[in-house]
């Protein structure tokens, strides 16, 4: 084995020799490449493989408790309310995660920890916890560190699952520090602990997870370091990789592994792969999808797969191969029965069947075959959510990580896999077949042992047919894709990018108004608006109009109104009516406070507003992006990369901080295919503050003025100052963000 190398030395490394000689193939006898196929080759101590997140969160918790100077965690999501050890916790600290690692730095004024999680994009807003800056950041510990990490091309995400503690115990795989995770290998239908932190049940979780010390979890110790050196805004300094990480415990050292976790194998040599897209000024990083062909080309008996998904093109190609050659191997690919959502159903499941069709008719010789895990047997809807990113060919390989079987965690996204090459070494050979046979037994609801029998006499899928029985089982899977698919399926590639998106590209295929709309009739929707507010513009400069709009007008006009007989649903039309026609909603705030007071008038300004919102909104989607951008001016394209980057979080601060007038905004996010769930929940929140604040105003000057004292008086100016202060602080907040 090597000795391990000077990490920070071999960074730049792996970045220039990322696409040296990537095309042929792999030298023999040496799969496993640095510059190639990995990025470090580097030894473990002891590795064990961790099948499904009650074991793995199990570990980690008391890797955690045993930490002594640093804990990084790196995340696609993070939750802190997530709970480790549902069923208790034996070590009495807090359950919930961010209360854990707050109470271990209390505990040891040594130990710091810095987790980095994804700035995800707003189709995940829904599925998320809420304000994790404020979940793990303000409210967190000094010497716990968070860090929202949105350093990553247009459409990207950061994937890697990592967790190394002290640079010595690193766990790497599928597994992220979030809800809707947990789940033991009986993944019971009706299992009372799997639930999140809202108490809501969910579909059985299937996943793995690798532990690992030595020197391979130093390198990871350091990959996890410059990730938080690009993500931060600004410098902070990060303790280096320490002197002991790849030595042996000792006193001064003890050693985070947990006693009860046995290794699967000792003192082996581990890849670490990686999929870096090219951004700001870094080279692209395709190590991972260059070690799947590898291993694929590779195979002579068998290449057992999960995945979560399977769609990457280039894999699917060498699969295909495999399947041509008259000696290759037998192919089962296990996942989950449908994509999770309507959405990932409707892109990546089509996806997914549609390269399962290529297979399908490659395989000539009867050996590929693809499967569910389910809980419930085949007549039954209690199948098994697989998210697992793992693969083995023959007894020889072994693939563990973050990176999908799709297009994306190839090119795009940011992920990390390891990988163990048994070089004919009997001692690794029996450790790779046992993990395959473990998951196999899992699946099909029987013993290792009675796998690794079938297997000693048939081959791979021959041996799975002959153990399915009973409800726990894996059920053959044949998804089929639309013959004539919708418009969002045929614009699929933006969510499974075979190389990173231009901005332009994005655009062209979110905002297809362009291509399908008549121009005539583009035009002449586009003329009429145009005419109608120049129009308005005219008569409200020239024309009494102005004065009928004036703030008197408008106050004389609310009294009359709201003593009508639809009093208060007229106010709440006729306010979303004319903020859609671009009155501006802030005089209309205040004409709601003035009239009405602080209750009602805010009731009346945030229906109105909400109203008003969803009506210039759908008006956006209607005209499509190139009627607004004509409409508005270049100005259409900065606000709509602001709003088509970061969504729900974008409006919200758009509302609080406008960068835009109110109607503009709205219709700009329509003609983005901003989710109307994030622009209307962003619009509710980033209005409803300043909503309540105005009106309260309002109502405080009308009695300061009918009803002059020294308090109501003072009560005006404090409410200004706050509103004052609130703007001047919010504009200097994010300025410095942008």
């Amino acid at each position: 084995m090597r000795e391990a190398e000077p990490i920070a030395d071999n960074l730049p490394a792996y970045r220039a020799g990322a696409h040296h000689d990537a095309l042929a193939p792999a030298r023999h006898g040496a799969w496993l490449q640095e510059g190639r196929s990995c990025a470090w080759l580097r030894r473990a101590q002891r590795l064990r493989v961790l099948i499904d997140a009650a074991d793995y969160f199990d570990a980690l918790r008391v890797a955690m408790t045993r930490a002594r100077d640093t804990i990084f965690i790196v995340g696609w999501d993070i939750d802190s309310r997530l709970q480790l050890t549902p069923e208790g916790a034996r070590d009495g600290l807090p359950a919930g995660l961010a209360d854990f690692l707050c109470a271990l730095v209390e505990k040891n004024r040594h130990l710091r920890v810095y987790v980095l999680a994804w700035d995800f994009a707003m189709l995940y807003a829904f599925e998320r916890e809420w304000l994790p800056v404020y979940k793990l950041g303000w409210r967190t510990h000094r010497r716990v560190r968070f860090q929202l990490d949105g350093r990553h091309p247009l459409g990207a995400s950061h994937h890697q699952k990592l967790v190394v503690i002290d640079d010595r115990v690193a766990f790497a795989g599928g597994i992220d520090l979030t809800g809707s995770r947990w789940d033991t290998p009986e993944h019971h239908p009706q299992a009372p602990l799997r639930r999140n932190a809202n108490a809501v049940p969910y579909q059985p979780m299937h996943d793995v997870q690798a532990m690992f010390d030595g020197p391979a979890a130093a390198a990871l110790g350091e990959l996890v370091r410059e990730r938080w050196r690009r993500a931060a805004a600004r410098r902070i300094e990060l303790p280096p990789v320490t002197a002991h990480a790849a030595g042996k415990a000792n006193a001064a050292h003890p050693d985070p592994w947990p006693e009860h976790v046995h290794a699967d194998i000792e003192e082996v040599e581990l890849g670490i792969a990686l999929t870096e897209p090219e951004y700001n000024g870094r080279p692209a990083v395709q190590q991972i999808q260059q070690m799947y062909v590898d291993a694929i080309a590779r195979a002579r008996e068998s290449i057992y797969i999960e995945n979560q998904y399977f769609t990457a093109s280039r894999i699917g190609a060498s699969l295909a191969a495999s399947l041509a050659d008259p000696d290759g191997p037998d192919i089962a690919v296990v996942g989950p029965e449908r994509q999770t959502g309507w959405l990932q159903h409707a892109t990546m499941g089509v996806m997914r069947a549609r390269l399962h069709r290529l297979m399908k008719q490659a395989d000539h010789h009867s050996r590929y075959a693809m499967y569910a895990p389910t809980a419930g047997g085949f007549m039954h809807d209690q199948f098994i959510n697989v998210h697992s990113k793992l693969m083995t060919v023959d007894d020889e390989l072994l693939l563990i990580g973050s990176a999908n079987l799709n297009n994306r965690s190839m090119v795009l996204d940011t992920e990390c896999n390891i990988a163990l090459d048994a070089h004919g070494d009997p001692r690794i050979q029996a450790m790779i077949a046992s993990v395959r046979n473990r998951l196999l037994g899992e699946h099909l609801d029987a013993t290792p042992e009675a796998v690794a029998e079938a297997l000693a006499t048939q081959r791979l899928n021959a041996a799975i047919a002959s153990l399915r029985h009973g409800e726990r089982t894996l059920a053959p899977q044949d998804p089929v894709a639309p013959a004539e698919p919708d418009e969002l399926t045929t614009r699929m590639s933006v969510f499974d990018p075979e190389a990173p998106l231009a901005p332009q590209e994005l655009v062209r295929q979110f905002l297809p108004e362009a291509e399908s709309r008549p121009l005539r009739g583009r035009l002449l929707v586009l003329g009429s608006f145009a005419l109608a507010v120049a129009l308005l513009a005219v008569l409200w400069r020239f024309t009494p109009l102005g004065n009928l709009l004036s703030f008197a007008a408008l106050v004389h006009a609310a009294h009359e109104l709201h003593g009508s007989r639809l009093g208060p649903l007229a106010i709440v039309a006729v306010y979303a009516v004319a903020a859609s026609i671009s009155v501006p909603v802030t005089l209309l705030i205040a004409v709601s406070g003035f009239v009405f007071g602080a209750l009602a008038g805010s009731l009346y300004a945030l229906s109105g507003t909400l109203i008003s919102a969803v009506i210039t909104y759908y008006a956006g989607a209607s005209l499509g992006h190139d009627a607004v951008r004509r409409l508005a001016g270049s100005r259409i394209n900065r606000i709509s990369e602001k709003l088509g980057k970061k969504g729900f979080v974008a409006v919200v601060i758009a509302r609080i901080v406008p960068i835009a007038p109110f109607t503009l905004l709205n219709l700009v996010a329509g003609a983005s295919h901003i989710g109307f769930r994030d622009y209307l929940a962003g619009t509710a929140i980033g209005m409803a503050p300043g909503i309540v604040l105005a009106t309260t105003f309002a109502q405080q000057l009308v009695a300061a003025v009918h009803h002059p004292s020294l308090g109501g008086i003072l009560l005006v100016g404090a409410i200004g100052a706050v509103l004052v202060g609130i703007s001047i602080a919010l504009h200097r907040f994010f300025a410095r963000r942008s």
